[in-house]
């Protein structure tokens, strides 16, 4: 079966995602998947993708290359993992980032708040850096 060339299964009520022993159908060159009831992402990195979206119209769960809808969960392999693994990749850069800015805003803002003399020192300096500021410009 693996030199199959054609493969009409349209209106048969199939449902469930595409098998992967579809993969090993290297000699298909008409597949007619049309008005069944699959779902999931069609196998990425195979000759599946090469068809027409007419060969899996009417699967209105069926998502991925070459369909207009794009997958919105991760299920399958390929590009969809790597979405993954960058979004989780980002998230921990965020949440790092968000726990240091809190951490070096509290070590400046506490020292300020808690040492009256370092206090009195940033501000002098602040003040001294505008006057610097107006004498520089006036």
């Amino acid at each position: 079966m693996k030199q199959l060339e054609s493969l009409d299964l349209s209106n048969n009520t199939l449902s469930g995602e595409i098998p992967q022993t579809m993969l090993s159908l290297s000699f298909l060159e008409v597949l007619n998947l049309s008005f069944n009831n699959l779902k999931g992402q069609i196998p990425l990195g195979t000759q599946l993708q090469s068809f027409t979206p007419l060969s899996y119209m009417g699967n209105p769960e069926l998502c991925g290359t070459p369909l207009i809808e794009k997958c919105k969960h991760n299920e399958a392999l390929g590009e969809d993992t790597n979405d993954e693994e960058g979004s989780e990749l980002m998230e921990c850069f965020y949440m790092g980032m968000g726990v240091g800015f809190a951490t070096g805003f509290w070590i400046v803002f506490g020292s300020l708040l808690f040492k009256r003399s370092w206090r009195h020192a940033y501000f002098n300096f602040l003040y001294d850096v505008k006057d610097w500021f107006i004498s520089r410009w006036t």
